[in-house]
């Protein structure tokens, strides 16, 4: 039984006319202990699914779903209390930006005892140690002034560590990490994602690793959803869709990528940008920057169907020489 059962998940904003779809009718499961890599370049939906699934959608956006479950329960379905007690303690999420994530009011110490007071108790002195307990688990030097500081007064790394601590602080089933090395330096990214592999491992704990970077979560997931506009394109087994890309999306963030230029020829881009509520072209989404395109893209939206390991939402599907199918 799957941890999170997501299928039809849709995501609308605006009230009048024509709702603009940031997410658009995805699917996909979480099993417990698995890591699942969602990417896609700004613009396709990652966040906003993500914070459906948290209940952080407000008005004017609207969250529709066949199933939306997390341990068989409905979220759709749940009340403002159960959320509450839900979020935090069973799932947990990371958000992009650790410098404004953290209130610049309360020093550290306070907003880590603060989450672990909501959902599990406990007097001040156990909270405490529960806190420096954390913060070393998460590497941080000299744990017990630390609680005491501002997060000003704290670098990028070090407020990222921070949130990392108060998302695992009740050892979630299941953490969304969206974007958790933005605005890093790239040898603090690596430490990042080694510590949230090596908690998740730790804690058996689910993890879905949200990303623009393809590189990123080539050897840490098992599990990768690629999306483009709000769809799912592409989903699959992490090794089969490095290996052999089947839509064509997938096949240009690969090929944007120094590691496959193996060649060292000069790094292919994909031209346009990810359309917005009034550019949406007919058919394909991605038809206008596809180089396979046909009249059909153009004509036709494709369904996401199953094909040998794997999901894709494409007329013709790439072979393993990365070439369309008619």
């Amino acid at each position: 039984m799957a941890l999170l059962n997501i299928e039809k998940l849709s995501v609308h904003f605006g009230d009048e006319g024509v709702p603009f779809r940031a997410v658009d009718r995805i699917s996909y499961q979480v099993e417990q202990g698995q890591v699942v890599g969602i990417v896609g370049e700004s613009g396709s939906g990652k966040s906003v699914s993500s914070l459906a699934i948290m209940g952080l959608i407000d008005y004017p956006g609207k969250v529709m779903a066949d199933k939306l479950e997390f341990n068989q329960r409905d979220l759709t379905q749940i009340s403002e209390k159960e959320r509450r007690q839900l979020v935090g303690a069973e799932v947990a999420m990371i958000f992009q930006d650790p410098m404004t994530s953290l209130n610049p009011c309360y020093t550290v110490g306070f907003q880590i005892m603060e989450a672990i007071k909501v959902h599990q108790g406990g007097n001040r002195k156990t909270r405490r140690q529960r806190a420096i307990d954390l913060l070393t688990l998460v590497g941080i030097p000299d744990p017990g002034s630390r609680l005491d500081v501002y997060p000003h007064q704290l670098s990028g790394g070090m407020s990222q560590r921070v949130m990392i601590a108060m998302a695992i602080a009740c050892r979630p089933k299941l953490l969304i990490a969206d974007e958790p090395t933005t605005a890093l330096d790239v040898t603090i990214q690596a430490q990042i994602i080694e510590l949230l592999l090596e908690l998740q491992q730790r804690e058996n704990m689910a993890l879905i690793l949200i990303t623009h970077d393809l590189a990123l979560v080539a050897e840490a997931a098992h599990h990768i959803i690629v999306m483009y506009a709000g769809q799912v394109v592409e989903s699959g087994k992490a090794t089969d869709i490095f290996s052999a890309p089947r839509h064509p999306y997938t096949q240009a963030l690969l090929r944007a990528l120094p590691e496959f230029a193996t060649d060292k020829s000069r790094l292919e881009s994909l031209p346009g940008v990810v359309p917005g509520k009034y550019d949406r072209p007919n058919g394909c989404l991605l038809n206008p920057r596809c180089p396979y395109a046909n009249d059909r893209c153009r004509r036709e939206e494709p369904e996401l169907r199953s094909i040998p390991g794997r999901q894709v939402k494409c007329h013709t599907p790439l072979d393993d020489a990365g070439r369309p199918t008619l």
